[in-house]
């Protein structure tokens, strides 16, 4: 990736915000070691890394450059790469999630950056932000980099947690800072410079499940500051409900793939397209 800054090389990534690269606390460092060994087992996880792909697939041509802001343990990225001529970059503001990143796809560029500030100089034909910006107070520069790093006419790809009165203790144990309306994020991406061209919701079968979890967790977990356990056992379910849980998922994906914008659910997703430049 082409970026208008010096790096320092940190265990071979190059970390062009050094600074804040094993500090940053947007995320707890903790939580990639539970993510890296739980994630391609959870069920929303491998639901959304399945309708991604295929979103992908839409706007993205073969041989392709595609960014992701915020890969984490890079999961996605490496379930992206299978059997596909794409020209991926990885990027993350933690190092602690990058390492799993590189460890596990060497053959993958993988940099360590703050999304917010504005120094990457190459142009991508699709960016992807998977839950990410809602742990960023500046959402908006998040946005607009990526318009920036866009090539004309090219997609940015989000998914978000929806609806502020789901929040509930797994929001503040993962330390997001909102969680979306529609309507908050098409005026966020339209002053930024994109048009929406498809939105859906999706946990969309699942969400009374949803929504009955995060009323529970807001009535009897005590505050406090939570630790990996605590984690893991508002991420991690028994085998059995999983495995139903990911297979009910198939139908938010069909419908989502046969162009249906489903009315509500936990997660939103959006593509939206780059306008001409400001």
């Amino acid at each position: 990736m082409i970026v208008n800054k010096p790096y320092t090389l940190i265990d071979g990534i190059k970390c062009y915000d050094p600074e804040i690269a094993q500090n940053c606390k947007n995320y707890p460092s903790a939580g990639f070691d539970v993510v890296d060994k739980q994630e391609q087992n959870i069920f929303w996880c491998r639901s959304r890394s399945r309708l991604l792909k295929r979103v992908i697939a839409k706007y993205l041509k073969p041989n392709g450059s595609f960014l992701e802001i915020g890969c984490g343990t890079g999961f996605f990225i490496r379930e992206l790469a299978k059997n596909s001529s794409y020209k991926i970059t990885g990027s993350d503001v933690h190092l602690s999630g990058l390492k799993y990143a590189q460890e596990k796809s060497p053959e993958t560029e993988f940099v360590q950056l703050d999304a917010t500030s504005n120094y990457i100089s190459e142009k991508f034909d699709v960016i992807g932000a998977f839950d990410v910006i809602e742990h960023i107070k500046d959402d908006e520069a998040v946005l607009l980099n990526a318009y920036h790093s866009l090539v004309k006419g090219g997609t940015l790809i989000l998914t978000v947690p929806q609806y502020q009165f789901l929040w509930s203790k797994l929001d503040e144990l993962v330390k997001h800072q909102r969680r979306y309306s529609k309507t908050e994020l098409f005026a966020k991406l339209h002053q930024q410079g994109f048009d929406v061209v498809f939105q859906s919701s999706f946990v969309f079968v699942l969400f009374p499940l949803m929504l009955v979890s995060r009323l529970l967790d807001k009535k009897h977990v005590p505050d406090q500051e939570f630790s990996s356990d605590e984690f893991k056992k508002r991420v991690k379910f028994p085998k059995l409900l999983n495995w139903v849980m990911d297979k009910l998922m198939y139908i938010d994906e069909f419908f989502i793939r046969l162009g249906v914008s489903l009315p509500y659910g936990g997660s939103l997703l959006v593509v939206a397209r780059k306008r001409c430049e400001q």
